[in-house]
């Protein structure tokens, strides 16, 4: 039996992974464990005050919630701003984790905040983030549903944002990933990511240090569009 948590992205909460979650079940049976994160201000914990909480804190509370579930050997699954937090959680008890595997995660430069890495380095040059003549709605449709169907483009853009990491989470600056060298990391990459282009993934990969860089056909939003797949190649890294 395996020990799989999963901790979301931005803007997002656990439910974003109940699609792969139920399709690994589906492919493994009742042969593992599954515990999706929510980040402090995310899913079951929204509308919680957060002004004050601190990054550290967060990657406290996302171990302790692991704790808590008496987890162990656990294989820790991540997607996109998820990338800032895994590793600190990797520092903080490196003997709880098995492996990480980082779902089209951003491993943001050290001295760069989330929001200047993606500002001035990713979404740079005519990217849908930085289109003003588009409403909100329409670059955040462009940028995470450019492989949904319209209907299922509308329900989760509905979800999308009403979950919100803590403040601190976009100004901290102070990044480590050279002892990921020591644990098993895979990097998924997802090739038809209209957030973070496929150099861009590779080259996150390389920053933390993963071992196998699976590919899945996929936007952003792998785990809603492509379940089945990307539950395939979960359980595979895992084995």
């Amino acid at each position: 039996m395996t020990d799989f948590a999963f901790l979301h992205g931005g803007g997002q909460g656990s439910w974003v992974w109940d699609e792969t979650i139920a399709a690994m079940k589906q492919q493994s049976g009742s042969a593992h464990r599954y515990l999706a994160l929510d980040a402090p201000g995310c899913g079951v914990k929204r509308g919680r005050e957060t002004s004050d909480i601190k990054f550290d804190e967060i990657t406290a509370e996302l171990v302790a919630d692991i704790e808590a579930a008496a987890m162990r050997d656990v294989v820790l699954i991540g997607h996109s701003q998820a990338g800032t937090s895994m590793p600190g959680m990797a520092l903080l008890k490196p003997g709880l984790f098995r492996q990480l595997i980082f779902v089209s995660c951003v491993a943001p430069d050290p001295g760069l905040n989330t929001v200047e890495m993606t500002g001035k380095r990713l979404h740079s040059g005519g990217h849908p983030f930085t289109d003003e003549t588009l409403t909100m709605r329409e670059r955040f449709g462009k940028m995470f549903c450019n492989d949904m169907a319209p209907a299922q483009a509308e329900l989760f853009l509905d979800k999308l944002g009403k979950d919100g990491w803590p403040l601190s989470s976009y100004d901290e600056t102070a990044w480590a990933y050279d002892h990921l060298a020591d644990l098993p990391v895979s990097y998924v990459l997802c090739l038809d990511d209209a957030i973070l282009p496929l150099p861009w993934q590779e080259f996150f990969a390389k920053r933390l240090h993963a071992r196998t860089t699976p590919r899945i056909d996929a936007g952003h939003q792998a785990m809603n569009t492509r379940p089945q797949g990307l539950a395939e190649i979960l359980l595979a890294e895992a084995a």
